[in-house]
């Protein structure tokens, strides 16, 4: 399919161009972006092209999430390749990352293969597995990271629980470095988060739950860090959520170490002051912060420390959310609220531009993963997110494609809405009263 998309506002940072103009696309591929040549020929096949009007809109480099739990195989009555990626296409992402805490665990070259199998038949959309540290994430033995790598894993991480054996990951780092992907890490010290299931503060004291404190984050943040800085490895801090994350991580940089970090819609939205009551539609892990930790992660994206911004999208069926913040399971559902948050959260109230909004969403997330994207220069993958950012509603969960209602955001007005998501130049997904 070849299409024309005219009169957009086209946000490109990779190649500095935030100006309204065309852009065509041929075989799967930007071939023009300005103006169409004036030759004839040219123009004749243009004007036979699927032509979209994108005015008032921008057009921008598809976004890519770095951290989605897709649930298949294994929990697909949560979700499914097919659904999840469903959700991330009318959410704006053109790629997305599924974490390896399926059942059985992507522990395996075997076990990427099949994720890739299943997405090349039921995902519209690019599908960049996530292989785990160890084997059924047990945390007691090594996964053949070289074999997941070249099997299609385009990164390595225990998320849902970190590696507490210092010394395994370190091995593993160095395994991820050698074979050139980057560790997603997922920080938490289980021996201090305990039957912890929301921030320790006044309302968890006021619901009588036991709270996480920074430090369960904080202290596995600063083991990472050494640990990539000794071994080299590319570490990117998943669900950042606390502000010495923040501290950290800039420090570590300014130290040479390769970390990068990445913030959640819910992290920079939300505090736990905004929990209304014992209803576990606020229950992710890491857990809705205090003021002060919110504000240092707006800080940090809008000062470019934290370089993405990621969903952590986690479905999970309405009766296992049913249950007590104590008892439920962690976790909400994000790829259809993301940029709607972030365009509200973020642009709308200073933090980033509309050009920073892309950079943290689309290009950096893609350098990160080392992967093509984030990038709409003739000849590059017409990979395309044209969405604008003064629609006005509200969040409707019942409107969702993704299996996952968990949200905390039902009936939150925002703005931003996605009109297309186009993946190899073909139309994925296309908004419709």
């Amino acid at each position: 399919m070849n299409i024309w998309i005219k009169n957009g506002h086209l946000l490109d940072p990779a190649n500095h161009r935030d100006e309204i103009c065309d852009l065509y696309i041929e075989d799967g591929k930007v071939a023009c972006v300005g103006s169409l040549s004036s030759d004839k020929p040219e123009r004749e096949r243009a004007e036979k092209a699927t032509i979209i009007d994108a005015e008032g809109k921008y057009v921008m480099p598809g976004f890519l999430d770095l951290h989605v739990h897709l649930r298949e195989p294994g929990f697909e009555y949560k979700e499914t390749i097919r659904t999840g990626t469903s959700a991330a296409a009318k959410g704006g992402f053109t790629a997305v990352c599924p974490m390896p805490n399926t059942k059985p665990a992507t522990d395996s070259p075997e076990m990427v293969k099949k994720i890739l199998e299943i997405a090349e038949r039921d995902s519209e959309i690019h599908v960049y597995p996530v292989g785990a540290v160890t084997k059924g994430q047990s945390g007691e033995e090594m996964t053949d990271i070289a074999g997941m790598a070249a099997a299609g894993a385009k990164a390595i991480s225990e998320d849902g629980k970190s590696v507490m054996n210092a010394e395994l990951y370190r091995k593993a780092m160095r395994e991820a470095a050698n074979a050139g992907i980057p560790v997603l890490a997922h920080c938490e010290d289980k021996n201090m988060v305990g039957s912890g299931a929301m921030n320790a503060g006044k309302k968890a004291e006021e619901l009588g739950i036991t709270g996480i404190t920074n430090a369960v984050e904080d202290v596995i943040v600063a083991r990472d860090i050494l640990l990539a800085k000794e071994t080299g490895a590319r570490l990117h801090l998943c669900h950042c959520s606390t502000k010495d994350s923040v501290k950290m991580i800039k420090a570590a940089r300014e130290d040479g170490v390769k970390v990068s970090g990445e913030v959640c819609p819910h992290h920079f939205a939300m505090t736990e002051d905004e929990i209304p009551r014992d209803d576990a539609n606020y229950k992710m892990n890491p857990p809705l912060r205090s003021r002060e930790d919110v504000e240092a992660l707006c800080q940090g994206l809008s000062d470019g420390i934290m370089e993405a911004i990621s969903t952590d999208h986690a479905p999970h069926s309405e009766e296992e959310k049913k249950k007590s913040i104590a008892d439920a399971p962690f976790g909400i559902v994000g790829s259809e609220t993301a940029y709607a948050l972030a365009v509200t959260y973020l642009v709308k109230k200073g933090f980033l531009t509309p050009m920073q909004l892309v950079e943290r969403m689309s290009m950096r997330p893609c350098e990160i993963l080392g992967v093509p994207g984030g990038n709409l220069a003739v000849g590059m993958p017409a990979d395309i997110t044209i969405a604008d950012m003064d629609s006005e509603y509200k969040i409707d969960k019942n409107t969702f494609v993704s299996k996952g209602k968990n949200t905390p955001f039902h009936d939150v007005p925002v703005n931003g809405r996605v009109y297309y998501t186009i993946v190899g130049g073909k139309i994925v997904y296309q908004y419709e009263e």
